[in-house]
């Protein structure tokens, strides 16, 4: 993945890291984590500017939440309950778990949202309940920008930094993030075993 990404951003220069800052929220597997360091060693190397980096990567984070947003409108509260109903069994969520996940987000969205932005993963998901409670564009638009603005720095910055080393964040990022899901898939399972074992 690291020779993909840095060929493309050598050929595209910002306007690829654009790109790729959008499909990494609409698809996850393409991590921030790699593609804005990069960006901020090719930086450091001349390639692009400082500014460029963190202008472009901003944007195409921007735009990529924002058609999660719209996602999320277009589905809606009673079309997400309708689907725990059907498949929340099987995905370890109830009626109750939902609505009080809704309720949390209306208390805490501007702030729920900036804040996530920083955390990966969920800095895609957190636009979904966004739209489906119709939290003012404007507002979401804000918080968004200003949580990536404050992401994408501090991963450019780490480029800068350790420039010809950045090769290592890979080493690093690759076993965390198996590590990561293993955890999910290990607090799934033990949900789905204890919701069973209540049912009996």
């Amino acid at each position: 993945m690291f020779d993909l990404l840095l060929g493309l951003m050598e050929w595209a220069g910002a306007f690829g890291l654009f790109l790729l800052m959008i499909l990494e929220n609409l698809f996850p597997p393409i991590p921030s984590e790699l593609i804005v360091p990069l960006a901020g060693f090719l930086a450091a190397q001349g390639e692009m500017s400082f500014w460029q980096v963190i202008l472009a990567g901003v944007a195409g984070s921007v735009l990529g939440a924002v058609f999660w947003y719209y996602v999320g409108m277009m589905i809606g509260r009673a079309r997400i309950l309708r689907f725990v109903d059907r498949f929340g069994p099987i995905l370890t969520l109830s009626r109750e778990d939902t609505i009080s996940a809704f309720t949390w987000f209306e208390r805490w969205g501007v702030w729920a949202v900036l804040v996530t932005r920083l955390i990966p993963g969920a800095r895609t998901l957190i636009s979904v309940p966004a739209g489906i409670s119709r939290m003012p564009l404007p507002l979401f638009l804000l918080a968004t920008t200003a949580g990536s603005t404050v992401w994408i720095t501090i991963l450019t910055m780490t480029g800068v930094l350790l420039r010809e080393n950045y090769h290592r964040i890979e080493s690093v990022l690759d076993p965390l993030s198996l590590v990561i899901f293993g955890g999910v898939a290990v607090v799934y399972f033990w949900r789905l075993l204890r919701q069973m074992r209540s049912r009996r």
